[in-house]
């Protein structure tokens, strides 16, 4: 997104994707969505830096340099619900930074690769765990992917590391299933605690976390990512080309 900018907020940011959203004939997915008493308030998730996800927009909230930016977004189009995430980084950022996004982003292709007709979800959390591990980082438990369709959060749980406990149900992928796959990865240890607001998720430990997500529907011709903006279409084929053919 051009408007992650330093000096933006991220009310701002929310506006511009409301306004985007309703020019284009889809309806926000998470504005008005209920847990328990709360409803949310805005169109995105705006989480910067040690927030993790749900980090709620505010005009007081702005951009600086050096930061990164979660921003995700759901919508409702035809009935249909669909729902990403990218991290953005404000300005320059710290060596450190830009393989923290570039490794989840990673994990995200992977798990996408695995998004084959035949597998199981365990297959996706592997292939995430395993990368971001293999790099130095912590995969989050406490929040998973879904399933997405005529709701946003549906049937399977897609976690981004293996599942042990007992009782635990293993989805094998279909022709026509859709979810969503999205990593989140910390720089330090994966304990998250949410915040006062009753939304936001925040690292424990406070360094950096970073989240990627794409909408999947499984085919007989392999995975088709729903969200892929045309723009990058051919730019994630080449970029990621080795991790989807490798």
């Amino acid at each position: 997104m051009s408007a992650t900018r330093e000096g933006i907020s991220t009310y701002e940011l929310d506006r511009i994707a409301e306004e985007f959203l309703l020019k284009n004939g889809a309806k926000p997915a998470f504005k008005g969505y209920k847990v328990g008493r709360l409803r949310y308030p805005a169109t995105i998730n705006s989480s910067i830096n040690e927030e993790v996800v749900h980090g709620i927009p505010r005009r007081e909230r702005k951009l600086k340099k050096g930061d990164i930016i979660s921003i995700d977004l759901g919508c409702i189009l035809k009935n249909y619900y669909a729902d990403s995430a990218y991290t953005w980084p404000v300005g320059e950022i710290t060596p450190e930074l830009k393989k923290l996004l570039r490794v989840t982003e990673e994990c995200l292709y992977l798990g996408i690769r695995e998004s084959a007709v035949g597998k199981r979800v365990s297959n996706v959390s592997a292939a995430v765990q395993k990368h971001a591990e293999s790099n130095g980082y912590s995969v989050i438990r406490k929040l998973t992917g879904h399933g997405v369709g005529r709701k946003l959060h549906e049937e399977p749980q897609v976690p981004n590391f293996v599942e042990k406990r007992p009782g635990t149900i293993d989805w094998k992928l279909k022709q026509g299933l859709v979810f969503a796959i999205e990593p989140m990865i910390n720089i330090g240890d994966y304990d998250v605690k949410e915040l006062s607001d009753g939304w936001t998720f925040v690292t424990v430990d406070g360094k950096p976390s970073a989240h990627f997500e794409h909408t999947i529907a499984v085919t007989q011709d392999g995975p088709l990512i729903l969200t892929a903006p045309d723009s990058e279409i051919i730019l994630k084929k080449k970029e990621f080309s080795y991790l989807m053919n490798n």
